[in-house]
């Protein structure tokens, strides 16, 4: 299996964005973008408008990761205008409403994804699994990058693996939080298939982003064999 590769574009050179892109484009297989709102967890970060701006310029789909603590369909609406590909949300925000987002994502053709925190059960996704394009598991806390890697997010990742395997579920796994070369290898062995990576994966391998891309797939290509 070859892993997919996601860069996070928070993390990237935001002075030189249309460069940046034009650079991550030869490599990247989604793009992700954090949307975060001040209280779902204590920062600020991209927008809808910026997801608009990036689909003018590259081909290439972008997950939208609502940390946001009041999406509706109007959200989510707004996304989809934008040119999101993936819309992955938080199951405890959106739980009252799960469905009707849900049928609203797919009639505009577009992907559903959910993520789960480190502190939350796998099990919380269980009830719409089989509906489900992305699940995404965190191996940090939520809202900021250069956090410790959560070792116990490995088993929801092995059991995300089990439920693919066993029920013949078609969402991609996907990892965010520490995704890096001393962890690359430990990731994919227990079932990961897209990389989200951001600064310790890929920006801050080299100032020259073209570079810190040969240096990253390097070291994936040299983890996972």
């Amino acid at each position: 299996m070859k892993v997919k590769f996601s860069p996070s574009l928070m993390c990237m050179d935001l002075l030189n964005i249309e460069r940046e892109i034009r650079t991550l484009d030869t490599k990247a297989d989604f793009y992700h973008v954090d949307i975060i709102d001040w209280h779902y967890c204590k920062n600020m970060s991209l927008a809808p408008c910026f997801v608009k701006a990036i689909h003018g310029i590259s081909k290439v789909p972008q997950e939208v990761h609502l940390y946001v603590d009041n999406i509706d369909a109007e959200l989510v609406q707004l996304c989809i205008d934008s040119g999101a590909e993936i819309i992955t949300m938080p199951p405890e925000v959106v739980e009252r409403q799960t469905y009707r987002l849900i049928r609203q994502i797919k009639a505009a053709g577009r992907k559903v994804g959910f993520f789960i925190n480190p502190s939350a059960r796998l099990d919380v996704v269980e009830p719409y699994i089989d509906q489900i394009d992305r699940l995404l598991i965190m191996t940090v806390d939520p809202g900021f990058a250069g956090q410790p890697f959560i070792e116990n997010s490995l088993a929801k990742i092995r059991q995300a693996k089990q439920w693919k395997e066993k029920f013949g579920y078609s969402y991609d796994i996907a990892v965010d939080g520490c995704c890096n070369e001393r962890y690359y290898k430990t990731l994919y062995d227990a079932g990961a298939e897209v990389f989200i990576v951001g600064t310790s994966g890929l920006f801050g391998k080299d100032p020259d982003t073209a570079k810190a891309l040969e240096i990253t797939e390097k070291l994936i290509d040299q983890a996972i064999g």
